[in-house]
């Protein structure tokens, strides 16, 4: 039976590189998919990991139908035998009800990769919809970590290496990026909840213990 499947973790949990290999492993045997995204790293249509792999993909615009696409798609002579979409989150509720009819109407596979909460802690639309209607949810094994070593749960976003918390919900950005450029980082909840970024938890530690001075 055809599923819509959840894969779903921080960022630096391999989301990117799992959808690329199950690219890679179905293609090899003769498969055809249809891979959207949107808000790539490496730019407008493209799937990309952080290992450097890459390829083409179709970018998922605001109030794009994903159902009428593949319905034409299809019509048109395409071939469609399963379905990627990366970067899931920014996705709109309606467009996973899509993916969802994807699987129901047209029986295709349609796996889906995306972060479950924002910078703030909170569910993302697209990822909250998806929790919802998915048949299968796989939480993803490699696990990323936090500068102290602990397993990362948390999304950060920093600025200057400081952590933010108030914001739009989605403003692109990398976990390398340049000074006052928005970055993210992931963090364990301990220090999420402190807003220890990695930054400041050096500065913190390079700063000079002042001790008391008792009057001689």
């Amino acid at each position: 039976m055809p599923e819509l499947v959840f894969f779903s973790g921080t960022m630096d949990c391999g989301k990117s590189t799992l959808a690329l290999q199950i690219e890679h492993n179905r293609s090899a045997r003769g498969l055809a998919g249809v891979i959207f995204t949107r808000n790539d790293r490496a730019g407008e249509g493209k799937l990309s990991s952080r290992l450097g792999l890459v390829t083409e993909a179709v970018e998922v615009e605001d109030g794009k139908d994903l159902y009428a696409y593949l319905v034409e798609h299809l019509s048109q002579g395409g071939r469609a035998d399963y379905v990627i979409a990366d970067e899931a989150q920014f996705l709109a509720p309606e467009q996973i009800d899509q993916l969802a009819r994807v699987v129901d109407d047209l029986g295709l596979d349609v796996f889906a990769f995306g972060i479950t909460t924002d910078f703030r802690s909170k569910l993302f639309p697209g990822s909250q919809r998806l929790v919802e209607l998915a048949d299968r949810i796989e939480v993803l094994q490699v696990e990323a970590l936090c500068w102290c070593g602990a397993r990362a749960t948390h999304n950060a976003r920093t600025i200057d290496g400081e952590m933010v918390v108030e914001g739009a919900q989605v403003v692109v950005g990398d976990v390398n990026q340049s000074a006052g450029e928005v970055g993210y980082e992931v963090l364990c909840r301990r220090h999420h909840r402190r807003r220890m970024t990695a930054a400041t938890a050096r500065a913190a530690a390079l700063s000079p213990d002042v001790l008391p001075v008792s009057p001689s």
